[in-house]
C-alpha cells in the first residue's frame, strides 16, 4: 500500500472531498485524523472510516479550536506526513446584492484559515512531509456571481507558490488541487436551483480538457 505507516491530517474531512480523501488514504494504509465543524457528520464519518480514525471537532476559522485540534491529532499520530488543508465554503456573491460579511466569510475560510492551518501544523510535520490545499477551477473560470469564491481560490494558488518557496528548504512540498464540479455539500448549499447548477456544471466541464473525451469526439 502506498501510504503504509504514514500519517495524515485532513481538515473538513467529515464530508465531500475531505471524506473521500480520508477513505482513500486509509485504504492505502495511512493513519488519519479528520476535522469538521458539525459533530453529527464528524461522528458519522469516523464510524464509516473505522477504528483508528481520529475525529476532532473544530471550525477552521476558530484559530484557538483549530490549534487544539492540530496539536491533539499530532500527539495521537506522532506528527504528520501529510496535511490536507481542505476545509472551505462556497456561496454566491453577485455584484449589487452581496453583504460585506458574506464576502469576508468566504475569504476568511478559504484563504486565511488555510494559511493558519499550515502554520499550526508546521511544527508537527515530519521530514519530507507533503501539504495539499483544495483550490478550484473557479480561480480561472470567471463564473458570474462568484467573485469572493473565485478570489479566495486564486489567492490560495498564489499563496501556495509562496509557501512552496518557504517549505522547499525544509525538504517539504506543497501543492494545490483544482477540482471541477463535484457534488459535495458545498455544491448543494449554493442557493441555486437544480437547473442552474446543471447549467453551471456543463459550462465548467466544457472548459476542462479531458484526453478521453477528446478521443471520443474525434
Amino acid at each position: 500500500m502506498k501510504l503504509q505507516n504514514k500519517t495524515a491530517f485532513i481538515t473538513g474531512g467529515n464530508s465531500g472531498i475531505g471524506l473521500a480523501t480520508a477513505r482513500l488514504f486509509i485504504a492505502e494504509g495511512a493513519r488519519v485524523a479528520i476535522t469538521g465543524r458539525n459533530k453529527e457528520t464528524l461522528d458519522a464519518a469516523v464510524r464509516e472510516l473505522g477504528a483508528g480514525t481520529i475525529g476532532l471537532q473544530a471550525d477552521a476559522n476558530d484559530l484557538a479550536a483549530a490549534d487544539v485540534a492540530v496539536n491533539g491529532a499530532a500527539k495521537q499520530l506522532g506528527g504528520f506526513d501529510i496535511v490536507f488543508a481542505n476545509a472551505g465554503i462556497g456561496g454566491g456573491t453577485p455584484l449589487g446584492a452581496t453583504k460585506p460579511e458574506t464576502f469576508e466569510a468566504i475569504l476568511k475560510t478559504n484563504l486565511t484559515a488555510v494559511f493558519f492551518t499550515i502554520q499550526q501544523a508546521l511544527p508537527h510535520l515530519k521530514p519530507g512531509a507533503a501539504i495539499v490545499a483544495t483550490g478550484s477551477v473557479h480561480a480561472n473560470a470567471g463564473a458570474p456571481g462568484y467573485s469572493a469564491y473565485a478570489a479566495s481560490k486564486a489567492g490560495l494558488r498564489a499563496m501556495v507558490r509562496v509557501l512552496a518557496g518557504e517549505l522547499s528548504p525544509r525538504g517539504m512540498r506543497i501543492n494545490m488541487v483544482s477540482p471541477g464540479p463535484v457534488e459535495t455539500p458545498i455544491w448543494g448549499r449554493s442557493g441555486r436551483s437544480a437547473e442552474e447548477m446543471t447549467a453551471i456544471e456543463k459550462r465548467v466541464l466544457a472548459g476542462v480538457y479531458c484526453e478521453g473525451r477528446e478521443q471520443r469526439h474525434k
